[in-house]
């Protein structure tokens, strides 16, 4: 048996999981790798890059309104929820490279839709087939397929790593982009991203082997209901539901707050960029103190407050552009610390083999979060005006505090994946959960006869190190955050 394990950590303990498993990388794995987070963070550039320009050049849209604008922002959010699941389904049986090349192939014909669209309900066509190549699961497993355990985790990391870097980068380039090239320009350059992802994807990424089950990554149908009647989980599903949903809702109203605070079109683009730098500089030591002095549910709760303080700040509790600045500076500092540790503490808390039914779910939530957003920022913009659209982001804010702050602070382990020989007989696997169970620190396993793997949960601090070796007879023993 080899027992390989990995972080579960936000980008600090990433980065460190990633120095001690370079050696370690195969040529194929790095090509995997580069190409799939490089094709991931293109796919969401392309989806975010409208965030902050939509609701100021839709006026040139026929039959715009504040409410069909935020549905436009928010509606590949609900095509993405819909079909990602079905998505993963169909590449399991039809191979990762033709369902993601076909997911592909809908966002750039969405992308060219709303790029040629005159009216609102073009862009929202365009928006919804951009969202329904909803490829991500596919990505995902494909990335599983190409890579082996003692490297996995931290591969998948580097995806999250590049979901946050194509955020950052869309708030700056979509403003620079409409400027100069309109809103068409826009949509037209995320067609080029997508013609330049399905080039990555087939000359880049290494030929796809033998597709297999990866727990840590797919979803197990036989697992939702145990996994969605979990209280702790369901309240992570609900914060990120709420964070997309508030951040997606107040894009129909803040590039309009910029507007009034003097900042013209062409510099919001920089405005963002001053944001995001100072925002990923002081997140950086909340998410050391969450993750090293074991201060997750406070630092969670205190995100969760500083956006809902900077949401009631936007809706007018002081003038000007430094106030603006510096609510919109709270907001995003509160969000990337959010981003960073709710998936950490949804891997903490899922059941051992269970990762991947439990980040489903928390990814499906994320997408309703951002359509139901869009349509509510819409609607109160149109119906009572952009300070509407932060006070009742700040009840949502106030909602989401009370239902978090009765969650128990999340224990610290670490998942493991342990590949068994396949010369070990069926009958000697059975014996495993019990002899796995009795190593201290080891709080939760499954064995998994049919995958010839076993899936743990450790605690670092309790573990057992050589009783773990003993058993799995590794002489290496990797181990995460």
């Amino acid at each position: 048996m080899r027992s390989t394990s990995g972080p579960d950590g936000p980008p600090t303990d990433v980065r460190t999981a990633m120095r001690k498993v370079s050696g370690l990388l195969l040529a194929t794995e790095r090509r995997a790798i580069t190409g799939l987070a490089g094709l991931y963070a293109t796919r969401m550039l392309g989806l975010f890059m409208v965030l902050p320009v939509l609701a100021l050049y839709a006026d040139d849209l026929r039959g715009s309104t504040p409410l069909l604008v935020g549905l436009a922002l928010g509606i590949y959010g609900l095509t993405q929820a819909l079909l990602q699941i079905p998505f993963g389904l169909l590449s399991d049986r039809l191979g990762r490279k033709p369902v993601i090349a076909a997911g592909l192939l809908l966002f750039l014909l969405g992308s060219v839709v709303a790029a040629g669209a005159d009216s609102i309900g073009g862009v929202i066509l365009g928006r919804c087939l951009q969202g329904s190549g909803a490829v991500a699961a596919a990505i995902m497993a494909l990335l599983a397929d190409q890579t082996r355990e003692q490297v996995r985790t931290a591969a998948m990391a580097t995806i999250g790593l590049s979901i946050g870097v194509a955020f950052a980068v869309a708030m700056v380039l979509g403003p620079w982009l409409a400027a100069s090239f309109g809103l068409a320009g826009v949509f037209w350059f995320t067609a080029a991203l997508a013609v330049l992802g399905l080039a990555v994807l087939w000359k880049l990424v290494p030929p796809a082997p033998r597709r297999l089950r990866h727990r840590d990554v797919g979803i197990d149908r036989g697992q939702l209901r145990g996994i969605l009647t979990r209280g702790d989980l369901w309240r992570l599903d609900t914060s990120i539901f709420a964070l997309h949903l508030v951040l997606m809702a107040i894009f129909v109203a803040v590039p309009f707050r910029l507007l009034e605070a003097g900042i013209a079109v062409e510099r919001h683009g920089l405005t963002y960029l001053s944001i995001m730098l100072l925002a990923f500089v002081a997140m950086v030591p909340l998410v050391i103190i969450a993750e090293k002095r074991r201060r997750m549910k406070a630092m969670c709760l205190s995100a969760i407050t500083g956006i809902t303080l900077s949401l009631f700040g936007l809706a007018g509790l002081g003038d000007g552009f430094s106030a603006l600045f510096g609510w919109l500076l709270l907001f995003f500092i509160a969000f990337n610390l959010l981003e960073a540790t709710l998936p950490s503490m949804l891997s903490k808390l899922a059941p051992a083999g269970a990762k991947g039914t439990a980040m489903g779910i928390y990814s499906t939530s994320q997408f309703l979060g951002a359509f139901l957003g869009g349509v509510l920022g819409g609607a109160l913009v149109q119906q009572w005006g952009l300070s509407a659209v932060f006070i009742g982001c700040g009840l949502v804010g106030l909602a989401w505090l009370a239902v978090m702050a009765g969650m128990t602070p999340p224990r610290h382990l670490t998942s493991e994946v342990v590949a068994l020989d396949d010369s070990e007989h069926d009958d000697a696997l059975d014996t495993l959960m019990a002899r796995f169970a009795e190593v201290a620190g080891v709080e939760d396993v499954l064995v998994v006869p049919e995958e010839r793997v076993a899936y743990l949960k450790v605690d670092r601090q309790r573990l057992d190190e050589q009783a773990l070796a003993r058993l799995t007879g590794s002489r290496n023993h990797h181990s995460g955050a």
